[in-house]
């Protein structure tokens, strides 16, 4: 592929390279460069590409795409933005993939799995349809599963994703987009035919600063989509709408709106509710405990309704969804008076939702046992630690995944927002130790709250990814229970 087919549509500030130049590949890694591959040099946040201009030449790079300009003689094109161009040229190097699908984008704080996953069982019931998912949990080709380690992968390696969900035969591409994917150009270049929003909830502060900031970053999305789903009943919901430039159906449990939930019933195993558009009515019910699962559901129903689906086409789909690995996930605890539940609740409003919930059919005492990530936001920390204290009987303050960070520095941020007297906590850094205490300390119709973890099966700790599954966890500690 010649050098200006790959850079159609990249905004040139100025050229000192051939643009008939043939190109064998593109990198963005300088590592990876092969002879005659085009070299994208992004600015990142823990390396500067620009630095590895020279190692890229020296390997064979035939030409360099940069904002900055290089010294020395290189052939390089100068870009207004290295993240922006290296999306676009993704796109043409991959002969623009999700041109070819319907693709419908998911964002907010919370509840981008689940319906991400959700939407995709509903597609393919209501459908017939083979869907690609891209995802926090995983990344999906139909059956598919292939592994992931972030939200929304970089750009270039995105559209290469989308180019095998095309060669695969895919007809529609499900996947939530994060706020640090519309604001690194992750998602550059995509246009969505849906796009629908969850919610806004702090989170990602130590990225975005404000959370207007973090709300109008989430807001872009909505000026790249041709229709929209909007939850009425945040409180950020008319900051949003009055950025989204398209068509929007709103959704609500508490207000009017296009889509609303009428007679919600939450149960220990699930929630049921009837969902109303205008004079059309249909039972909804899923397998999910909780209040946020009505939530996450009238988004799927929201689009699929702009997708042309009926909803009662859509509501039946759902009726025979399963339910979610780290989503309020139950693990057996067989022979033993209590439930131990696993869910991903790493936000204030996350951990929130998900103990408010339980608490709306815990029988017995509501154990919770949580941390906070290292390398993230450390302003959430004090509000998890007062919200874990406040609304469960006994809390177990332990690790999340520290990363890079001190365990115990972690748990100290939690601890500064709990006061004297504001509930029973205990303080063990050990996760496991932590779960094993939770489960001796459990009595008859108990349940305890394994959050932050979710689908997850490692713990990182100083840098290093450990395998650490819950599930095995627990079960390891009923047999040592037994003995």
């Amino acid at each position: 592929m010649k050098l200006k087919d790959l850079l159609s549509g990249v905004s040139v500030l100025e050229s000192h390279a051939d643009f008939n130049t043939e190109i064998t590949g593109v990198a963005y890694d300088s590592r990876k460069v092969a002879k005659g591959n085009l070299f994208v040099a992004v600015a990142g946040f823990a390396a500067d590409g620009n630095r590895f201009i020279p190692m890229a030449m020296e390997k064979g790079a035939a030409a360099v795409v940069t904002a900055k300009k290089p010294e020395g003689d290189v052939p390089y094109v100068l870009v207004d933005s290295d993240r922006l161009a290296l999306a676009l040229i993704g796109g043409n190097y991959y002969g623009h993939p999700a041109n070819t699908m319907t693709m419908i984008g998911i964002t907010g704080t919370n509840g981008k799995t689940s319906s991400t996953l959700l939407l995709k069982h509903v597609l393919e019931c209501a459908l017939g349809a083979k869907v690609g998912l891209i995802g926090t949990m995983e990344n999906r080709i139909g059956d598919e599963v292939i592994p992931t380690e972030r939200t929304t992968p970089e750009s270039f390696a995105l559209q290469g994703l989308f180019a095998r969900m095309r060669d695969a035969g895919c007809t529609h591409v499900v996947m939530e987009v994060s706020s640090h994917a519309i604001a690194l150009e992750r998602v550059g270049g995509i246009h969505f035919d849906v796009a629908a929003f969850t919610n806004l909830t702090e989170d990602h502060l130590d990225f975005h600063k404000t959370m207007e900031n973090y709300c109008d970053t989430k807001a872009k999305l909505f000026s790249r989509c041709s229709k929209a789903v909007l939850n009425r009943d945040d409180e950020w919901f008319d900051r949003i709408y009055g950025q989204t430039q398209c068509p929007v159906l709103t959704t609500s449990v508490e207000k009017d709106a296009d889509l609303r939930a009428e007679q919600p019933e939450y149960l220990s195993d699930g929630v049921r509710f009837t969902a109303a558009a205008g004079k059309e009515r249909a039972r909804v019910a899923l397998p999910i405990p909780g209040g946020f699962t009505v939530y996450n559901a009238l988004t799927v129903l929201g689009i699929a309704m702009q997708l042309g689906i009926p909803l009662s086409a859509a509501a039946e789909a759902l009726a025979s969804a399963e339910g979610i690995r780290g989503r309020v996930e139950v693990v057996p605890t067989p022979g033993k008076p209590f439930t131990v539940l696993i869910d991903y609740a790493h936000t204030p409003d996350g951990l929130e939702n998900v103990l408010t919930s339980v608490r709306g059919f815990c029988r017995g005492r509501l154990i919770a046992v949580f941390g906070c990530g290292g390398d993230r936001d450390p302003m959430k920390r004090p509000i998890m630690g007062r919200l874990g204290v406040t609304l469960a009987d006994k809390a177990v303050i332990t690790s999340d995944n520290p990363r890079t960070e001190e365990p115990m520095a972690i748990i100290h941020d939690i601890l500064a927002g709990i006061t004297p007297g504001m509930g029973d906590y205990t303080v063990i850094e050990d996760r496991r130790k932590a779960i094993a205490y939770a489960m001796d300390i459990a009595q008859k119709e108990d349940i305890i709250v394994l959050a932050g973890k979710g689908h997850e099966t490692y713990q990182e700790i100083r840098g290093v990814k450990y395998h650490m599954d819950e599930r095995e966890i627990v079960a390891e500690h009923l047999s040592e229970m037994r003995e």
